[in-house]
């Protein structure tokens, strides 16, 4: 199993996650591309100590991208879609 902090790349501050947060208590977080569900479950939980509620995971395609005649593309990676159970709050960012 892989450390807790290898399992979080961190939030995603978008509208979309904020809007989500405000209404449906669930939170974004970019994640290593092996992690799995449970991996990612037990990291948050440990970290905010927070109760998680269910994990929805998608794996996103980098785009590509061209610098004059040469192309290149980005890394692929992946998103957590965490939804906290009843009651739980997670503010990581509020005191900015």
């Amino acid at each position: 199993m892989k450390s807790t902090y290898q399992v979080l790349r961190g939030p995603m501050l978008t509208e979309k996650g904020t809007l989500m947060k405000e209404t449906e208590n669930k939170v974004l977080f970019r994640v290593a591309p092996g992690a799995n569900k449970i991996e990612i479950k037990q990291a948050i939980e440990e970290i905010f100590k927070v109760k998680v509620d269910r994990v929805t995971t998608m794996n996103c395609k980098g785009k590509k991208k061209r610098m004059g005649r040469h192309e290149g593309k980005r890394p692929d990676w992946k998103k957590a879609i965490v939804t906290l159970r009843e009651g739980e709050k997670l503010d990581f960012i509020e005191g900015v």
